[in-house]
């Protein structure tokens, strides 16, 4: 951590956590110890995000597709939510950590989105970092409630359709206020985005490793931090145009 340059931090990190099957799997475990364990995960980076002053951390924890898996393990996830949630409050409160949500979170069973709720008010005027849970999330469905709710404006004349710009659209996504990441990890060795904030992550870096997910420490984070740093972002720019901008 050390090593790193402290000028050049994501502000920003997203993180698609794959891997506690295989991990269970590799360890002769049930599927669900394997989110146990991951859980483990998510805590020893939220500690190291914090440590490292990033300002928001994005976790895909639950996605729209998820409800396709086996009623059991959906009822386990949501257990290991709540407890979760339950056992980090002082941790987040401690620390000034912030708890939002993104995604169709009226879809999760009322036990689960009292819980959240309760943790999100508790936490709502912390400011040193804001944790970002992805639940019932999936990127073609935010896109598409967005354009909805864009129609809706323009129908009830509040929004013309040419002021209608990237910036005025993003207004009306799930991470309306919030930057878009700068660094986005996958673990597990996939090589995919499984339609995660797939309007946000267009000049976002990608960090893939194979380490499975319930194995990644903060070694890892930052090693992907580590590498985030040896890139130069262009955002369409040549290196030329962005060296002067630099220094304009």
């Amino acid at each position: 951590m050390a090593a790193l340059d402290r000028e050049n931090l994501p502000e920003h990190i997203a993180i698609i956590m794959d891997g506690n099957g295989r991990w269970a799997q590799k360890h002769a475990l049930g599927r669900i110890a394997g989110h146990r364990k991951g859980s483990e995960a998510v805590r020893s980076v939220v500690r190291s995000c914090r440590k490292l002053g990033v300002k928001y951390l994005t976790l895909y924890a639950f996605s729209s597709e998820n409800w396709s898996r086996p009623a059991k393990e959906i009822a386990a996830l949501m257990n290991l939510l709540v407890q979760y949630l339950r056992s980090e409050e002082k941790e987040l409160m401690d620390n000034g950590i912030r708890l939002t949500t993104i995604g169709n979170t009226s879809s999760l069973p009322e036990r689960v989105r009292k819980t959240l709720q309760q943790i999100m008010d508790k936490t709502a005027g912390n400011k040193e970092m804001t944790l970002v849970l992805a639940l019932n999330y999936g990127g073609r469905d935010e896109i598409l409630e967005a354009t909805r709710k864009v129609l809706t404006a323009r129908d009830r004349g509040t929004l013309k359709t040419g002021d209608l710009t990237p910036e005025v659209f993003s207004s009306y996504l799930y991470t309306a206020g919030m930057p878009d990441p700068d660094l986005l990890i996958r673990t597990s060795g996939e090589y995919r985005v499984s339609n995660f904030l797939l309007w946000q992550t267009a000049y976002t870096e990608f960090f893939f490793t194979d380490v499975l997910w319930p194995d990644f420490r903060e070694e890892h984070l930052m090693e992907a931090i580590s590498d985030y740093q040896r890139r130069e972002r262009r955002f369409g720019l040549t290196s030329e145009q962005l060296q002067r901008k630099k220094h304009d």
